[in-house]
């Protein structure tokens, strides 16, 4: 058994949680360069590929092998890794249609879909405060999505655009909802290892719709998509054994500020302030969830400090 490497060591947890952001949205730019040679279901079987040895990499250095090749709930993985891979392609379709701030401001929605749907599937209670951070979230979503399906002349592509990128967060929601009764039973290695198998077997079916042979040059470059995506989803994971959820959560916002940094250096891309505004109620509704949530496990803390006083 591998030793627990877990401490209260918040500025690495910061520092690795940035770290994979920044790499996300990096991924995000690479994925959205290649758009005009590459079809989506192409770039997610690449990405889920080169995942595959980083993630398994991981595994043995943690000595978490061997749990991450047993599940109680085979079928279970399939269908997140067909939820998954339907959410990363949809994305990439969007990328390739929509400037890369648009897509990562749309994104922020995931959290107000997951509250909702846990709502609906799990049955879990939402209580009027966050019920007031799920309509100010998805008046956000409406107001950035509104400039694609109003009559201002927009062109069709992006519509189409648009509309993905939102299918694919609220497929992500489902995702969150899976994911949760999967840990139950099987674990979190084994989530995030057949995930990839079975994101790269899906994908592969796309190649009867038509693939682009990529030169080695490009076969590089869509190899360091599944690359970056592997590490940091890596950082990720570990930057929750440092700190709490609750903490880290709110620098997930730090992707819109890459994303116009990168978008702007690379594709000459600038967001429009109806996106910004329309991000800034998203993101609004998110942090009102987040201090809820952190309320809430301070209250059980204490409940539980009350009941039992030598834990």
């Amino acid at each position: 058994m591998a030793k627990s490497l877990t401490s209260h060591r918040p500025a690495l947890a910061v520092g690795l949680k940035l770290g994979a952001l920044f790499l996300f949205t990096a991924m995000a730019a690479l994925v959205k360069a290649l758009s005009d040679t590459f079809p989506p279901g192409e770039m997610v079987f690449f990405r889920s590929l080169f995942a595959i040895p980083v993630i398994i990499g991981w595994l043995l250095w943690r000595g978490e092998l061997a749990q991450g090749l047993i599940t109680r709930k085979p079928m279970g993985h399939v269908w997140r890794g067909v939820l998954g891979t339907s959410a990363m392609g949809l994305t990439f379709t969007g990328l390739a249609l929509l400037p890369l701030p648009e897509v990562t401001a749309i994104g922020y929605a995931t959290p107000i879909f997951t509250l909702i749907l846990a709502a609906v599937i799990l049955g879990e209670r939402i209580r009027m405060i966050r019920i007031g951070a799920v309509g100010l979230g998805l008046l956000g979503v409406l107001i950035m999505i509104w400039p694609r399906l109003g009559g201002n002349n927009m062109e069709s592509t992006a519509t189409l655009g648009a509309l993905c990128v939102l299918v694919a967060t609220m497929a992500r929601g489902f995702v969150q909802i899976h994911i949760r009764q999967l840990v139950q039973v099987d674990h979190p290695a084994a989530v995030a290892f057949y995930f990839s198998v079975t994101a790269t077997l899906l994908s592969a079916l796309t190649a009867f719709w038509g693939w682009t042979a990529p030169t080695l040059e490009q076969t590089l470059i869509l190899a360091l998509v599944g690359l970056t995506g592997g590490v940091a989803q890596i950082l990720v994971t570990t930057s929750y054994k440092f700190a709490q959820a609750s903490m880290l959560a709110p620098y997930d916002y730090t992707t819109m500020l890459f994303a116009v940094v990168i978008g702007y250096v690379w594709f000459d891309e600038l967001p429009t302030l109806v996106m910004l505004g329309g991000a800034a109620l998203v993101i609004a509704g998110n942090v009102v969830v987040i201090l809820r949530e952190r309320q809430l496990g301070l209250e059980r803390a204490k409940a539980r400090s009350v009941t039992d006083p030598k834990g």
